[in-house]
């Protein structure tokens, strides 16, 4: 289905001096590439190509597969199609009037030349960021990918898109409603950590530690449990396209194309009713059962080594 749908992309002519890559092939060593995160000097032996041309089919490759994947990841444009991810939001995670999770995930990559400090970010590391909203179903809604790791999460959302539509009020968000059993209108918000600041549409945790029982406390587990989605896709996605658990070594601007080539590729394979439970079977996300957080299978697949 992917061949048909970028093969003419991705497909070169012969010359007179040699036959062309085939398209397949093309695609080919890019899913190894980001299944497996094998380095171009691996994967020269595996395919029989030299490394420059890897180097240059898999970004390629990646271009072409976030061009036609781009209807996979889309916001709503409607509040009646805000109001559906928020009903799933309730139904799946008991926190009402919740249009999504968001979070920021550290890509670590290899220092850029005459960068200086400017991808070097609080872990040590120098990475770019993932800016990620999802549903309640383990999809991205918004995916943003590039800005310097240096920058916090909550200055890469202001540096987005989303945020900028967010405040001229162009997302199309429903108008605030009451809660259950209750009169007084509240708005529909996306949930956060503590590394966001609050706003109209953004709501965080209670800061510090809660006494137990409190009303406080329980506001951050309800919170934390709806949040905690964006973290299990964060996790299915580095578990599955394991070229994330490793620094890439590459330029930003092609590894921010292959970072967003992993998230297209997450929702095509979540959307399709023939791959879905292939590639997040029963199991691989966290759930809850009487009130317990059970573990997804994902968090047993081991850290990232350096």
């Amino acid at each position: 289905m992917l061949l048909k749908l970028i093969g003419p992309k991705i497909a070169k002519s012969d010359s007179h001096f040699r036959k062309a890559i085939p398209a397949n092939e093309r695609l080919l060593v890019t899913l190894r590439y980001l299944a497996s995160g094998d380095s171009f000097h691996s994967l020269a032996y595996l395919f029989k190509f030299s490394k420059q041309v890897i180097s240059n089919i898999i970004p390629q490759v990646c271009e072409a597969l976030i061009e036609v994947l781009s209807e996979c990841i889309k916001m709503p444009q409607t509040p009646e199609k805000w109001l559906n991810v928020s009903k799933r939001f309730f139904d799946q995670w008991n926190f009402p009037n919740c249009l999504g999770s968001m979070d920021g995930k550290h890509i670590v990559i290899q220092a850029p030349i005459d960068s200086g400090t400017e991808f070097f970010n609080y872990k040590s590391t120098f990475s770019i960021v993932l800016f990620a909203l999802v549903d309640a179903d383990y999809n991205f809604l918004f995916a943003d990918v590039g800005c310097q790791g240096r920058i916090s999460d909550g200055g890469v959302l202001k540096n987005s898109i989303l945020y900028e539509k967010l405040e001229n009020c162009e997302l199309g968000i429903p108008n605030p409603q009451p809660l259950p059993g209750r009169s007084r209108p509240v708005p529909y918000v996306f949930v956060a950590d503590g590394a966001f600041g609050l706003h109209d549409n953004i709501m965080k945790p209670y800061p510090g530690v809660q006494e137990k029982g409190s009303e406080k406390r329980v506001f951050n587990y309800r919170l934390s449990r709806a949040r905690r989605v964006v973290e299990n896709v964060f996790g299915i996605l580095s578990a599955k396209f394991r070229v994330l658990r490793k620094p890439l070594l590459l330029q930003p601007d092609k590894a921010e194309k292959i970072v967003l080539a992993c998230c297209y590729m997450h929702n095509f394979l979540r959307k399709k009713s023939t791959s879905t439970n292939i590639y997040t079977p029963n199991g691989v996300f966290d759930l809850e059962q009487g009130g317990q957080i059970i573990p997804g299978n994902w968090r047993r697949e081991g850290q990232p080594s350096s």
